[in-house]
């Protein structure tokens, strides 16, 4: 029960120190997969380094290591750093998609936030195979509860759940009874959805109406600011993040990922540069190519 309770005062202290004065932070997962020289790790940093008006944002990061090696690295560097400790299942090494280990660890992922949310603390949550090449919090408004990326975003029909297949790589969400409320129903269908990975299972929650019932409300995020490899932003004034997305291993993220960076360095500004091709996401071989519709694949299989 102590150790517990230590635990609880180490988050507690982790998320003070990390947050700003609206308590408000950024969140992102870290394992060894990522670390090593010119690892996820120090791209994920570089872009924040080198991105408009982000480089402040790296005081208020929140580093949650799933292993004692990531956790190690993340104190060198002199991150915010918090050890997230699992009893069941180790997540040092990288879990390739949609395996046990990959979807063990996204309800994990997933266990925690909801810690957070509990603890008063609204967040932006980032895989770290995003790039930040401007600072989000200029395009996110406060009037909604749940703001999160799309692999396919629908301009059309902006607001329809259906027609805007989410992203849990990217999101911001705001700490009051609806969000809490969302995650409890959002952890309790784990049992009640073996083989699928968190945001699949939110995919469908959200289509069935149930975010819309407990009175969330819920803000898509344009492709064209917030972009991936499933669907670019071809304005390179206005893309804020680039997530590797419909891309499968980290190899293989890293090298297109690193190439978008270079080709935003040299065309930010303009509206019409193209974006490079993904020679290593498309072509590596006994890859699978995630395509936008790989979600609602899966919520048909469900009858959503």
């Amino acid at each position: 029960m102590q150790k517990k309770q230590a635990l609880r005062d180490e988050l507690d202290i982790a998320l003070e120190e990390t947050s700003m004065d609206n308590k408000m932070l950024i969140i992102a997962i870290l394992n060894r997969a990522y670390m090593g020289e010119n690892g996820m790790l120090d791209l994920f940093l570089q872009s924040l380094h080198q991105g408009e008006k982000t480089e402040f944002l790296i005081n208020h990061l929140l580093l949650v290591a799933v292993d004692q090696l990531a956790f190690n690295q993340c104190k060198i560097l002199q991150l915010h750093c918090y050890h997230l400790v699992s009893d069941s299942a180790s997540f040092s090494k990288e879990a390739f998609y949609m395996s046990d280990d990959f979807i063990k660890m996204m309800w994990r992922r997933t266990q925690f936030l909801r810690e957070v949310l509990r603890r008063g603390y609204s967040f932006i949550f980032t895989d770290m195979d995003i790039l930040w090449l401007r600072n989000p919090l200029t395009k996110l408004s406060g009037g909604e509860d749940l703001q999160i990326s799309c692999d396919k975003y629908n301009s059309q029909r902006p607001f329809d759940a259906a027609s805007n297949f989410i992203n849990t790589g990217f999101y911001f969400i705001s700490a009051n009874k609806r969000t809490i409320a969302m995650f409890d129903h959002w952890n309790g269908a784990t049992n009640r959805s073996l083989g699928m990975k968190d945001q699949d299972v939110l995919l469908k929650l959200n289509i069935e109406g149930v975010l819309g019932k407990l009175g969330v409300r819920v803000k898509y995020l344009d492709n064209n600011y917030f972009s991936g490899f499933c669907h670019k932003s071809r304005d390179f004034r206005k893309v804020i993040t680039m997530h590797a997305n419909c891309c499968v291993g980290t190899k293989a993220k890293l090298i297109d990922l690193r190439a978008f960076f270079e080709a935003w360095k040299i065309h930010n500004g303009t509206s019409n540069a193209t974006w490079p091709a993904h020679k290593s996401c498309l072509f590596a071989k006994n890859r699978k190519l995630i395509s936008e519709s790989a979600s609602l694949h899966n919520c048909k299989q469900l009858v959503c």
